[in-house]
């Protein structure tokens, strides 16, 4: 931990020196992951809850014992003049017997926790993992935790931490409380053609229209990589291939501070969003009144966008994925899972110049994999081979550039859209629009490299446990 709280130290310096006003530092880096409940032990430290009590660790050394950790992070901030974000265990004692609020029976609490420090060192927020991924050393804390904290720079921060960011608490509840600037430290495993890293973190971002610092740990092994600063306009990421020789990066960027001010109305999908200007016109997604693809008069009753003759099925990330092929140069494909329909307007470029073979598909259900939530999902993505067995596998190149219009009708307002291209390229979308009825639209061209995914991931939390 003393070498890791080095290597930290070096990079507050350099942050500092270009200018940095706050730092992120990633999920489980300071003791590493892959601990049991009791072989994490000798990583604790007992983290004092800023809410209640004000405390400099740097300042006041002396008031708790076995806080070295804290005492170096607090001195960090202090001494490079930085806000500092780092994850660490938290251990909190309970007594068994008499704490209502389920007390594990060895009488102690143990969590994933983000620590933040200002510029003075204070301790200004500590904040427990609501959303555990196979975290044997770790517990859920009894209640859920909604953590914010404020700067003179930029106003409010809110803390999530990794799995958080799939699920409403705590990370809705922070988006309902008009916070716009999200801090997290994430330990990701990067799994295509859906849930990347850089993907995720930057859909979220888009259709969340929040700023998001995340910060991924590296470890090849794992597949961990790809940490990013993303504003609703721009992008600043590194996503390391594997076997890159380089162990880390510091990714510095300057970004507006967003208008607090929405508290009381829907922070997602409202309006439109847009890369050139809020007031860019749609495609015209006329094609679909015409065909009354998304106007029958009851989301039970049969499917009203017409699916494409040659549907399939096949497994997506564990789920399974109706898909239709994009079988010529340009045109139209519809597809349903259910009643839940997709549809695309595309166009190859340059025309007939690729083999590469390419699917739209559609999920509507409950994931049940290495966690379970309730989803909707369209999905434009290149199959890994020639067959279409291999659509919905995992992609990392692409020589086809194509204009898309990518469309569904979605039983939630929270829809996370994403680009991915050539190599684990981002690409920011030309037009974002969510109608009042559902409907969000995402339209690109000029891409800047061969498609890998085009992704509108819906997250229905209302289903989640049902």
């Amino acid at each position: 931990m003393q070498r890791n709280l080095d290597v930290y130290e070096q990079q507050a310096a350099r942050a500092a020196q270009q200018g940095a006003q706050i730092l992120v530092f990633p999920e489980d880096g300071l003791q590493g992951f892959n601990f049991s409940r009791s072989s994490i032990s000798g990583y604790l430290e007992t983290v004092p809850d800023p809410q209640q009590e004000s405390w400099n660790p740097c300042t006041e050394p002396g008031k708790y014992n076995n806080t070295e950790v804290l005492q170096r992070l607090s001195c960090m901030a202090r001494r490079y003049n930085l806000f500092l974000v780092a994850n660490m265990a938290d251990l909190q004692l309970c007594t068994p017997k008499t704490d209502l609020s389920s007390c594990p029976p060895d009488g102690r609490w143990q969590f994933n926790t983000n620590v933040a420090f200002s510029s003075d060192g204070l301790l200004v927020a500590r904040y427990h993992k609501q959303n555990l991924y196979f975290e044997e050393a770790f517990d859920t804390p009894p209640q859920p935790e909604i953590i914010t904290f404020e700067t003179p720079f930029a106003g409010r921060f809110g803390l999530i931490i990794c799995f958080d960011i799939l699920f409403h608490k705590p990370k809705v509840n922070l988006l309902e409380k008009g916070v716009r600037q999200l801090i997290y430290p994430t330990a990701w495993m990067n799994q295509l053609p859906l849930l990347d890293s850089i993907q995720f973190q930057r859909a979220f971002s888009l259709g969340a229209n929040v700023t998001l610092l995340a910060a991924n740990i590296r470890s090849d092994r794992l597949i961990m990589t790809g940490s990013g600063i993303y504003t609703p306009s721009s992008s600043t990421y590194h996503h390391a291939q594997r076997g890159d020789p380089e162990e880390g990066r510091l990714l510095v960027a300057r970004v507006p501070v967003l208008d607090p001010l929405w508290t009381g109305q829907s922070v997602v999908g409202e309006g439109v969003v847009s890369a050139e200007s809020t007031s860019s016109p749609a495609m015209d997604s006329g094609y679909c009144h015409k065909e009354s693809c998304f106007d029958s008069p009851s989301p039970e009753t049969a499917p009203s966008v017409l699916p494409s003759s040659t549907t399939f099925l096949s497994s997506m990330m564990y789920d399974t994925f109706t898909f239709a092929l994009l079988n010529e140069t340009e045109g139209n494909v519809n597809v349903c899972n259910g009643t839940f329909c997709c549809h695309l307007q595309y166009r190859r470029l340059p025309p007939g110049d690729s083999k590469e073979l390419y699917a739209l598909g559609a999920f509507a259900g409950t994931h049940t994999v290495n966690g379970r939530y309730a989803l909707q999902v369209c999905a434009l993505v290149r199959c890994a081979g020639l067959d279409v067995s291999s659509c919905g596998q995992e992609v990392e190149e692409a020589e086809t550039k194509m204009d898309f219009l990518l469309e569904g009708r979605f039983g939630t307002r929270y829809v996370f859209p994403s680009v991915l291209v050539h190599k684990l390229v981002l690409d920011q979308p030309e037009h974002l629009e969510t109608a009042a009825d559902g409907r969000v639209t995402m339209k690109h061209s000029t891409m800047t490299g061969g498609l890998v995914t085009a992704c509108l991931y819906g997250r229905m939390y209302h289903l989640d446990n049902e």
